[in-house]
């Protein structure tokens, strides 16, 4: 059943994000569900689009809209992880590519999010008759939504501090608790996380090292929405030649700010576009175009971008820790297909 909701916002809550405000709201919400929520269009203030990050204003209209039967991020799902470390405060693991960090408006399962809310709920199932509180299994064996574990408040809910792109493969911390998830979220916004990606681009990039400085905004008129504008926000990427290849070049990028897609548009930007990046790579050789067309070489195909190191200090302990994983085999294929294409 899908619900409507309006708000004229008054002198208390004015000030708030709009995410903030509606976690005030909705507490049976996620913020990953919140988040989706206005991602997908589903919130409008005065009448325009909500962003997240809007602080609302005294008197402004905020409405918005969902389906209470819709699956939510925290619909847990059998998915296997590739977890490099786990503590009682967080858990580290490698995202493939293909997979979508949250459901979406229109992506409800299959997620990272899926994944971890069943992993991190696992010891509830009794070994011989997968019951959770009357738990029910869908025929493909995920768990109902409808069942009492996904509305528990004893569900441990995954806390994701930021995302990768679907196509991007790589390292990602999650928190899981909500003292870790606030203080990883602090260190995120202060720049105090390091992190570093492995990026295959088309050409021979010249420089050895460089920083590639341009900004990010949203053009609704244009596609991708998401491009170098002049009334973008700031936005740098560091970049490191590792390597160079028959008509390719293997970068190491260190993202200094976080904008949606960054990466994949800086890169393209300054004329050496992502191998695999059909969104950004305008008029370039295309993933179709590379090697082979027969459908097991085209299944492999895929953006050459994955982030391989991961640091920060631990939530509880201040440690600072480390984590490295090496680009998986399907990279390598597809880059071996473009480099010998013609």
């Amino acid at each position: 059943m899908s619900n409507s909701f309006q708000f004229l916002i008054e002198q208390p809550d004015g000030g708030q994000r709009l995410d903030e405000f509606f976690a005030t709201r909705f507490g049976s919400l996620s913020r990953m569900r919140i988040a989706n929520l206005i991602e997908g269009g589903a919130c409008r203030v005065n009448g325009e689009m909500g962003r997240a990050g809007y602080r609302v204003l005294t008197g402004d209209s905020v409405e918005v809209s969902f389906d209470d039967g819709a699956p939510t991020a925290m619909s847990p799902e059998p998915i296997p992880l590739e977890i490099v470390r786990e503590d009682e405060h967080l858990i580290v693991v490698v995202k493939p590519a293909g997979m979508l960090v949250h459901p979406t408006m229109s992506v409800k399962t299959g997620t990272l999010a899926n994944a971890l809310a069943y992993y991190l709920n696992k010891s509830r199932i009794e070994d011989g008759g997968w019951k959770i509180e009357g738990l029910a299994l869908e025929p493909d064996g995920s768990i109902d939504p409808r069942s009492s574990i996904v509305n528990s408040q004893a569900l441990i809910r995954p806390g994701l501090v930021y995302r990768l792109d679907r196509a991007t493969s790589g390292l990602m911390v999650i928190a899981k608790t909500q003292r870790a998830l606030t203080v990883l979220s602090r260190h995120f916004r202060k720049r105090l996380v390091e992190k570093r990606y492995l990026a295959w681009v088309r050409g021979i990039v010249v420089e050895e090292a460089g920083l590639i400085s341009a900004p990010i905004g949203r053009d609704p008129d244009q596609r991708p929405h998401w491009r170098v504008i002049e009334s973008g926000k700031p936005a740098e990427t560091r970049f490191k030649v590792l390597e160079r290849m028959q008509r390719a070049t293997l970068l190491e990028l260190e993202p200094v700010t976080g904008r949606t897609n960054q990466l994949r548009i800086h890169c393209a930007y300054v004329g050496h576009p992502i191998v695999g990046d059909e969104m950004h790579d305008n008029g370039g050789l295309q993933i179709a175009d590379c090697g082979s067309k027969t459908e097991a070489h085209q299944s492999a195909m895929r953006l050459c971008l994955h982030a391989s190191k991961l640091a920060f200090h631990h939530p509880a302990s201040g440690e600072w820790l480390e984590f490295t994983t090496q680009a998986p085999a399907d990279i390598a294929t597809t880059v071996e297909h473009y480099a010998s294409a013609t």
